[in-house]
């Protein structure tokens, strides 16, 4: 059981990481080559417009107070009006924001799903050919980048057999799970291999440690054994290395969501750099920075939880 001291502790210790990212997204505008408004306006705009443009970003006040007036801006929940479609930036990014993060999540499930029993198969079949076969699927499937094994299963499953959709989000909730099942599988193949590994070698050394000896010397079932002391144990450090992955699933949801046409975060980002919108760049950015923070604040407090000598 976590204590609500460490809890605390933890929360205080994320303050500085968000302060640190605010202090990032603001610069990222500030350190592009040449000036914001001049690329936002093009080539033809005249020094007349360029000046209204910089006035209206806030881009003609000294630094310190640009960057302060951004953090009260952002504390107060307001990320700035994206200069392509003309709305705030916070209700641009939480209308495309929910596809992202059940994007996401469906891959974590996809790859926690996939893993963890193939991870027992493979352990408890080590050196045969389940093992061999197991790992050398999962070794083709890590090798092959995000976008071509999405390209592959929307040529096969839905172009080809057309079990599911070629692209697009759906209507309704049920229709939203069916829509993304091929781009969360095509974000879990990466990960579940990562995670497949890991966890197969956490396994075996859980099963030769003192505590599963002592446990299978007491007569506790095997099924016990394997679930209550080897498994919990060797889930610490593929906890850990899951929380380390949720960044990479959000960065993958940009290519993922290119290529499926799905309306997330992801292509609202590659969209915005192609229209130069610097201040949905700047609000998606600092958005997705504080979740893949959070993500690993509750990656931490799982791990106490498994494993309680972290939390001392």
């Amino acid at each position: 059981m976590l204590s609500i001291g460490y809890v605390l502790k933890r929360l205080l210790q994320i303050i500085p990481t968000l302060v640190f990212i605010v202090v990032v997204t603001f610069l990222i505008v500030r350190l592009l080559p040449g000036d914001p408004a001049s690329a936002i306006l093009g080539d033809k705009a005249t020094d007349a417009e360029v000046a209204r443009l910089h006035a209206e970003m806030g881009l003609d006040r000294p630094l310190i107070v640009q960057f302060g007036n951004f953090a009260l801006r952002v504390v107060q929940g307001d990320l700035g009006t994206s200069t392509a479609v003309k709305l705030p930036v916070g209700r641009i990014v939480l209308d495309r924001l929910p596809a992202t993060l059940l994007l996401t999540v469906m891959a974590a499930f996809l790859a926690l799903l996939l893993a963890v029993p193939l991870a027992f198969v493979a352990a408890l079949r080590q050196g045969r050919l389940g093992d061999t076969v197991i790992q050398g699927c999962f070794q083709v499937g890590l090798s092959m980048p995000v976008f071509y094994v999405g390209l592959i299963l929307l040529t096969v499953f839905a172009a080809g057999l057309r079990w599911f959709p070629v692209g697009g989000y759906g209507d309704t909730y049920l229709l939203h799970l069916y829509h993304l099942f091929l781009p969360a599988l095509t974000l879990a193949l990466s990960l579940a291999a990562v995670l497949m590994r890991n966890l197969r070698t956490a396994i075996l050394d859980a099963l030769t440690a003192d505590y599963a000896d002592f446990a299978r010397a007491k007569g506790l079932p095997t099924r016990v054994v394997l679930f209550r002391h080897v498994l919990r144990n060797a889930l610490i450090s593929t906890v850990t290395l899951f929380g380390l992955n949720i960044g990479t699933l959000l960065g993958g949801a940009v290519i993922t969501e290119t290529v499926f046409a799905i309306p997330g975060a992801g292509r609202l980002m590659i969209d915005s750099i192609y229209a130069r919108d610097y201040p949905t760049i700047q609000g998606l950015t600092l958005v997705l920075a504080v979740l893949v923070s959070v993500a690993f604040l509750l990656t931490d407090l799982v791990q106490a939880s498994l494993d309680p000598r972290v939390a001392q």
